[in-house]
């Protein structure tokens, strides 16, 4: 049952930017923002310091320069992050097994077969808390109650280096005041919706029956919004080491509507998620294709293809998918691109009748890897390619970070 786990969400404070101001002291003190300052590239993340001008993720980098004129653009280093994560993993992995990772800055840990041995949610909290800043000086926050869901919320409730203890039974009265944003999912646009209908608190949305929000918004978003706003969240903690997929998801501040600028995310997705399968020698024989709308009305599309790592085979199934699954009257607020029935890299695969040879073109994407590992994920491209992406966005201008 939900009312005994304990979940823990730890989120790292700004961690990119946080990385950066660790190795270059240079930086320490300023407004930091990661990610490129043109009209099409987006925000990663931004120091605290750059917070404080409005600056936030996801916001268009032209926008973030307008906001911060002083701010320090950084260019993404990738390879630098994932071995810092990788010793935040394994400070986790001290705790439970029991891991799933969101991104490089954030996990859900499901602590509850741990107590016996560290203590309740509280005590292994404070022990992660100080064992990270003890192995990176860097700090995370961390939220602790039943639920994923509501784990994340209270993560993000005392930034930075905070920790947030919902005990069982406590979950409606926790939510009750936050603003309806909190919901998970809920954007500017939704949140105007639910305005207008009179709910600004989650409380507000507490005080309505099933019935009436799916009467009011439909049953995806009046269910979704039930759910949650009651402390509902029976998804359990799913450990890597199970995932039978690799995906990367996005969703979008504002709603995307313009074709190419979607179809240049989903080549943003495609490369990170073959990424991952390189590194981690698989090859993806499903490609899917994750779709949502502003009602939250989401759409799954996949399509088998003969067992692949490349990113643009990867984009191009995606695209094809989309396509045929978009309708085009309305905006995207969410884009995810899985790699699933995933098999060994090493595996034995029937090469296409006119294709060239699978292997020499996994031994140059490698080569690619490594160069972007040492030297930055701008350092090579393919001449193919119609435009370049950061690990953040579509770079449809050539305005990289500075």
């Amino acid at each position: 049952m939900s009312a005994l786990r304990t979940i823990l969400h730890a989120d790292m404070d700004a961690f990119y930017a946080a990385v950066e101001q660790r190795e270059r002291p240079e930086l320490r003190g300023k407004p930091v923002i990661i990610g490129g300052c043109g009209p099409r590239q987006v925000v990663a993340t931004a120091s605290y310091e750059a917070r404080r001008f409005g600056v936030r993720s996801a916001m268009p980098g032209v926008r973030a320069r307008q906001l911060c004129p002083h701010g320090v653009f950084v260019a993404p280093r990738m390879d630098v992050y994932e071995a810092v994560s990788a010793e935040i993993r394994a400070v986790f992995d001290r705790y439970t097994d029991l891991v799933e990772p969101l991104s490089l800055d954030e996990a859900f840990l499901d602590v509850t077969g741990s107590r016996a041995l560290f203590g309740d949610g509280a005590a292994i909290a404070r022990c992660i808390k100080q064992d990270v800043l003890a192995a990176t000086q860097l700090t995370v926050s961390v939220g602790a109650a039943t639920s994923k869901y509501v784990a994340k919320v209270a993560s993000d409730l005392d930034k930075p280096d905070g920790l947030v203890v919902v005990a069982p039974g406590d979950e409606r009265a926790f939510l009750a005041p936050l603003p309806v944003a909190r919901l998970w999912g809920v954007g500017p646009t939704t949140q105007q919706v639910l305005e207008r209908a009179g709910l600004r608190t989650i409380g507000d949305v507490q005080s309505r029956s099933l019935a009436q929000l799916v009467a009011a918004f439909g049953p995806n978003l009046g269910g979704h919004l039930h759910e949650l706003a009651n402390g509902h969240d029976l998804r359990a903690v799913e450990a890597e080491r199970d995932a039978r997929s690799l995906g990367h998801e996005m969703t979008f501040a504002d709603d995307l509507v313009d074709a190419d600028e979607v179809h240049g995310v989903l080549l943003q997705l495609a490369e990170l998620v073959g990424r991952r399968l390189r590194r981690q020698g698989r090859r993806a024989g499903v490609v899917r294709l994750k779709l949502r709308y502003p009602d939250f009305t989401t759409l799954t599309r996949q399509r088998r293809v003969p067992a692949t790592a490349d990113d643009l085979e990867l984009a191009r199934v995606a695209r094809e998918l989309l396509d045929a699954a978009w309708d085009r009257a309305r905006g995207i607020r969410l884009l995810g691109v899985t790699a699933a029935a995933l098999g060994d890299a090493a595996a034995p695969t029937q090469a296409a009748l006119f294709g060239g040879d699978p292997r020499r073109q996994e031994r140059l994407l490698r080569a690619m890897d490594a160069i972007r590992d040492r030297h930055g994920d701008d350092a090579v491209g393919r001449g193919g390619a119609r435009r370049a992406t950061t690990p953040f966005g579509p770079d449809r201008d050539g305005e990289g970070p500075q």
